[in-house]
């Protein structure tokens, strides 16, 4: 018994380990600047991409931040759990070639204290897993640093 416990307490572990080299942004960092203004401060994963936790119209989704999407681009079995409708057909260019995909807006995109609204975005049925890419119709709309392996999300005052 005592063995099964140890085995399960390592892949506890080892699972916890896993999920933060992936995601090291799980608890979202956010401070003040100098002039007030809101930052989101985001480490870089090993893979070298900024992956965070955040949420889409209130739920809790995860984010890997990508300047090369022209929109939020959301995998097709998360988008019907987010209850998110599809919307007229749309075809973008991507580095895997041409993909279809179905227009949809969101709310509310929440990253921390830092919410951007009425954000267009697209279901995409070739999108696999649970991780929804953070493209431009959010990214421009904030201001984004990089520093070393840290990127700076920041709102400022209007």
């Amino acid at each position: 018994m005592a063995w099964l416990l140890g085995f399960a307490m390592l892949i506890i572990y080892f699972n916890y380990f896993l999920d933060n080299e992936r995601n090291p942004n799980q608890s979202v960092y956010s401070r003040f600047d100098e002039q007030g203004n809101t930052e989101v401060i985001l480490k870089r994963n090993r893979y070298g991409h900024y992956v965070t936790n955040g949420k889409i119209n209130g739920v809790t989704v995860q984010f890997m931040l990508d300047t090369g999407a022209t929109d939020v681009a959301i995998p097709e079995g998360l988008a019907e759990k987010l209850s998110l409708r599809k919307g007229p057909e749309r075809r973008y260019h991507t580095a895997n070639g041409t993909v279809t995909a179905y227009s949809t807006l969101l709310d509310s995109v929440l990253i921390g204290p830092i919410e951007v609204r009425d954000v267009r975005a697209s279901i995409n049925p070739g999108l696999k897993g649970k991780e929804i890419l953070l493209g431009m119709s959010v990214l421009k709309r904030i201001e984004f640093t990089q520093r070393g392996d840290t990127l700076i999300l920041r709102v400022p005052r209007s």
